[in-house]
């Protein structure tokens, strides 16, 4: 799989309204959902207690944090786009953003990504990109919205 290689506005620009592709899949541990839960102070059962998960939740399991899987959006991103020429790159914004879906412990979940918008601010960069999240073999993804990006290239 190769990465979308972007090194100006006019490259993205080019690649509006199509689809960029899609990440490697990314397994959910409950280690990686209990470091989550130190790292924020959130601790809820539903996230942190296999037994009591397993019996009570009406997911019939552990679930990740709805944030944890919103946090690997860069990491997953990195995977699809290769950004070059650039000064500085700035997380924006979210919009339109809906948690559809839990992601059970153990679940691989991948992102997909679309270049929704791009926008030239006087020099800046802002691109609006859809973003789904998959869960293999679940039809309905864990989310979908929009990220928004503020992207300074280098002159």
């Amino acid at each position: 799989m190769s990465k979308v290689v972007i090194s100006s506005y006019e490259d993205l620009e080019k690649l509006m309204g199509s689809e960029l592709g899609c990440s490697k899949y990314h397994q959910f541990t409950q280690e990686q959902i209990n470091l989550f839960a130190e790292a924020t102070l959130d601790h809820q059962w539903i996230h942190t207690n296999p037994e009591r998960a397993k019996k009570e939740s009406p997911f019939g399991d552990v679930i990740a944090h709805g944030y944890l899987t919103l946090s690997l959006l860069p990491y997953l991103w990195d995977q699809i786009v290769e950004v070059n020429n650039l000064k500085l790159q700035v997380n924006y914004g979210i919009e339109k953003f809906k948690f559809n879906q839990p992601v059970k412990v153990n679940d691989k979940v991948r992102l997909v990504a679309k270049v929704k918008n791009v926008v030239n601010l006087r020099g800046v960069t802002k691109a609006n990109i859809g973003v789904k999240l998959e869960i293999e073999g679940n039809r309905k993804p864990a989310y979908d919205g929009e990220i928004v990006f503020l992207y300074h290239f280098l002159s």
